[in-house]
């Protein structure tokens, strides 16, 4: 008797049928729930979901109304399961409009960005279904940034959005300082966010301050991929050559000895990005780390009177690898 060797049985295609359908039924209240569940399931397969949702009529007014439907449970924070589980599915669908080339200007003209940044104001609520909120929102802002398009910082720098990355990288989990700290990197990245935050002694310093906090709990509870994303932002800040000479002064001695050897042992890409920002930063001047730069000669210049950037459940596990994967 012959035998055949097994065959795999070859994924079922996506009836584009059902998309339409599920998009339609967005705009029902009654059938919304069940087909934000199977769209986003399905994001990552159908590859014109982005504009399917944008040019349909009602689908972002209706991903838009999830949204704003659990503003009243921020304060006081009675945020449940079941309703962060809901808006995080539409918070996954607006990241999928956010990445799309053909959407991305439409969604940032919108200014859609806005209406999730009061969920990133939470950081004092340390629940899983608020910290998923958190971590959902910020995989959208990190979707666009990814992208190292200039419209995008620009949009962002007219927002709010530093400071609340700088707030949660102070109080966040571990999780969601790494997507901030990847947030802020890639604004630094750019050149009009480099000036930006270089622009006056208050935003430096905030900036400085935080990264150095950062750095010493580090050294306590150290984080590969979190550490990778600090001496980003410390590199990148050194390319400033105000900024460079205030770094000078205040970058944490945990960053110039082995504080982090075994952390780093099998990361040689941030182990280059270290030295090579230990060589920009040549003679150093000893200073306590996370301590304010003194004013006195300060190397940012006389910048007048310019303002600080003052802050104005297990079917969720899904976005947390997600907001993973996107910043590795």
């Amino acid at each position: 008797m012959s035998t055949s060797a097994p065959t795999t049985q070859a994924p079922k295609p996506i009836e584009l049928e059902k998309i339409y359908q599920w998009i339609n039924e967005l705009s029902t209240p009654a059938t919304r729930e069940n087909a934000l569940i199977e769209l986003s399931r399905q994001r990552e397969a159908v590859q014109d979901l982005a504009p399917m949702l944008w040019h349909s009529f009602g689908s972002i007014a209706a991903l838009l109304q999830e949204v704003i439907s659990v503003y009243p449970a921020i304060n006081p924070p009675t945020l449940t399961a079941h309703q962060s589980n809901r808006v995080c599915n539409s918070l996954a669908l607006l990241q999928c409009v956010a990445s799309h080339p053909e959407t991305r200007s439409l969604f940032l003209q919108a200014h859609i960005p806005i209406f999730l940044y009061p969920f990133l104001h939470t950081t004092l609520s340390k629940t899983r279904p608020f910290e998923y909120l958190r971590l959902t929102s910020l995989g959208v802002i990190g979707a666009l940034v990814k992208t190292d398009e200039q419209d995008v910082i620009t949009f962002l720098l007219s927002t709010e959005i530093i400071p609340l990355c700088l707030k949660i990288m102070e109080q966040g989990s571990e999780l969601s300082k790494t997507v901030a700290t990847f947030i802020l990197q890639k604004i630094l990245t750019d050149d009009t966010g480099l000036a930006y935050i270089c622009q006056t002694y208050e935003r430096f310093s905030h900036v400085a301050k935080v990264l150095g906090l950062m750095v010493i709990n580090l050294s306590k509870e150290p984080s590969s991929r979190l550490l990778k994303h600090v001496v980003r932002c410390y590199l990148r800040l050194s390319d400033n050559p105000r900024a460079k000479e205030a770094l000078r002064a205040c970058l944490p001695d945990q960053l110039k000895d082995s504080t982090f050897a075994d952390c780093l042992k099998d990361d040689a890409s941030t182990k280059k990005w270290l030295a090579q920002l230990i060589k920009n930063l040549e003679p150093f001047t000893t200073m306590n780390p996370g301590q304010n730069i003194p004013m006195q000669g300060n190397p940012l210049g006389q910048l007048g009177q310019q303002p600080a950037i003052s802050p104005s459940a297990n079917v969720l596990s899904q976005f947390t690898d997600q907001a993973y994967n996107m910043i590795k």
